[in-house]
């Protein structure tokens, strides 16, 4: 049975909202091995990184996200302000 893109990454920002941060962490790097082609599956991580304060893996995960969709508005806006 394969757990679908969207899953996952709901299921992450359940954890993020329940401040399990480090598992929320986990879950959403997990999405990235298993959907290494979709942008927002890094656009997850990146926030992820960004709430427990690890700015720099904050960044190069917008970055990517970006390199796959340059179309994702919220990703160039959180890299303008974590590149601040």
């Amino acid at each position: 049975v394969s757990v679908g893109e969207n899953r996952l990454n709901n299921l992450g920002y359940s954890l993020l909202r329940q401040k399990k941060v480090p598992e929320a962490i986990a879950l959403l790097k997990l999405n990235v091995e298993f959907y290494p082609k979709a942008w927002n599956v890094y656009d997850s991580l990146a926030e992820a990184y960004m709430t427990s304060g690890e700015k720099e893996l904050a960044i190069a995960n917008y970055k990517k996200s970006l390199e796959l969709n340059p179309q994702n508005a919220n990703g160039r806006e959180m890299l303008k302000k974590l590149e601040k």
